[in-house]
């Protein structure tokens, strides 16, 4: 499926991590861009550290299908440079709100980015963080947590913000409900289990690792099953099933979870990384009143909401490595064969891990598991 510009006012410059052919990780390399001044009404951030995500994964093997070169990561984090924009300043420590949309549509304005006609995620409808320098519109910033580190900070936008949407605005999870989350070492996942707990909803996990379904458990989990053969065990867990399953795996375990949720419940879904092609009995969705919700990214209102429990420390990035900025096509293989729990950062402009943290505070969880 290919997928145009939508924001060409986004311009990823100096040394950057390029998509290009051929398709695989290999196809990512790092290039020169061209510098300029940011136009009014935009900042110049100078990135010190980015973050990939299953969608890097997907248009450098072409499931979703771009035209290179692209500059890949919908996430980074780093210092404004240069500011046409009173509302910051040179120096102002930033994270990247990875939304694109136009700002001014009566969607926008209403807080419902998500709903804009120009509606895109950075790095995959224009060119991402994973770069030197990048010009964003002014609204697309937010301040950095001060506790958390670079790495840390590039760690948490596209994953969290999609987790608060699909359970908090999509799903309404309530405190006394239960959610089953599938998939349970994915950055998208570790955020829903942390966002479910703080809330008070009881988490259930799925994974194919014994080492990830551990790890999930230390994050808040109440019990968690094999992927294979989770609907019977979750059903004898539960009585009846969940009221929630979030969803992000796809084809390879939809049918199921659509059997596993219990009458008039939901299941959410923001992505396929198994395959986007879902093929289930539709019976147990008509006869059991069950509702299927997607769901894309977050607005500006959820970006709000999740960053201010990222800053007090309530939820926390899950950082499982972090590499140099020549380690991109690293990163990319290792997340191809689904050894990471949590996120992947690569370093930019900072040079060494840690820089960045300016207050106390717990920081990132950092996640030691493997395949």
């Amino acid at each position: 499926m290919a997928h145009e510009l939508v924001n060409t006012s986004v311009l990823s410059q100096g040394r950057a991590a390029v998509y290009e052919e051929p398709i695989g990780p290999a196809g990512v390399r790092i290039r020169e861009r061209p510098r300029s001044r940011p136009a009014p009404g935009s900042v110049a951030v100078a990135i010190r550290a980015a973050s990939i995500n299953h969608l890097d994964l997907w248009l450098a093997h072409g499931a979703q299908r771009v035209t290179p070169p692209r500059v890949i990561a919908a996430d980074g984090a780093g210092v404004v440079q240069e500011s046409g924009d009173p509302s910051w300043k040179p120096g102002d420590e930033v994270v990247v709100f990875p939304t694109l949309c136009d700002w001014e549509c009566e969607s926008c304005r209403a807080g419902e980015n998500v709903r804009c006609p120009h509606f895109g995620v950075l790095g995959e409808h224009s060119d991402g963080a994973a770069c030197e320098l990048i010009h964003l519109d002014a609204r697309s910033v937010f301040r950095k947590p001060a506790a958390l580190s670079w790495e840390e900070a590039a760690a948490f936008p596209l994953t969290f913000l999609t987790a608060w949407r699909m359970l908090m605005t999509r799903a309404q999870l309530k405190a006394d409900e239960t959610v089953l989350v599938i998939g349970a070492g994915a950055g998208v996942a570790v955020a829903a289990i942390q966002i479910a707990r703080h809330i008070g909803a009881r988490v259930l996990v799925t994974s194919r690792s014994e080492a990830k379904r551990k790890r999930a458990l230390e994050l808040g989990a109440e019990a968690a099953f094999e992927s294979s053969s989770f609907s019977k065990a979750v059903r004898a867990a539960t009585g009846d099933g969940v009221e929630v399953v979030f969803e992000h795996v796809g084809q390879a375990t939809f049918p199921t979870s659509v059997f596993t949720v219990k009458p008039f419940g939901k299941v959410v879904i923001c992505a396929g990384t198994t395959g986007y092609n879902l093929d289930f009995d539709v019976r147990y969705l008509w006869m059991k009143q069950k509702e299927i919700l997607g769901s894309h990214f977050a607005n500006a209102y959820e970006c709000t909401k999740a960053n201010e429990l990222i800053e007090s420390g309530q939820i926390r990035p899950v950082l499982w490595r972090t590499l140099g900025f020549e380690g991109v096509a690293e990163a990319h293989q290792l997340m191809l064969e689904n050894k990471h729990l949590g996120k992947i950062s690569i370093l930019v402009g900072a040079e060494h891990e840690g820089e960045g943290k300016t207050a106390e505070g717990p920081g990132a969880i950092h996640a030691e598991v493997g395949a």
